[in-house]
């Protein structure tokens, strides 16, 4: 944990705040972003939301893995430059998010989508219709 003197009256007690408590630096230290996903049902298929305010589609990668997973990837540099300044403090920004989900035997694999607004990626996951082959009386033979 990083720790600021509260003698450096140039550093607001704001930020000192900030770094010295449990949810400030330490929580970024880890460079991972666990962003809250509400996953709905309906009854023509399933659609996650991952909240992602201020993301882009370039941020993300969705994709199914080899073993037929949902696999949602997040990865966000920023860096913040002024070439004209001299910085008391200096900011970058790294963080980076890997969900991997079970898809149920009733997705239509192929048929996937992602879209995002508003902050939200929103994955479209649209239902198959699985045919109950009919159950047939068989005899078994006694040996």
């Amino acid at each position: 944990m990083l720790l600021v003197k509260r003698n450096q009256n140039w550093l607001p007690s704001m930020f000192s705040d900030l770094l010295e408590n449990d949810f400030g630096m330490g929580a970024f230290n880890n460079n991972a972003i666990e962003p809250a996903i509400n996953v709905l049902e309906s009854k023509n298929g399933y659609t996650v939301q991952v909240a992602a305010p201020g993301m882009t589609k370039e941020d993300f990668q969705v994709h199914i893995n080899q073993d037929a997973n949902l696999v949602i990837c997040m990865e966000k540099k920023t860096e913040t430059k002024n070439e004209d300044q001299h910085y008391l403090r200096h900011e970058f920004s790294y963080g980076k998010f890997q969900q991997t989900m079970l898809l149920p035997d009733d997705a239509n694999r192929d048929d996937i989508s992602a879209s995002i607004q508003d902050g939200v990626l929103s994955i479209v996951i649209p239902k198959v219709k699985l045919i109950e082959e009919p159950k047939k009386e068989r005899l078994i033979e006694i040996q």
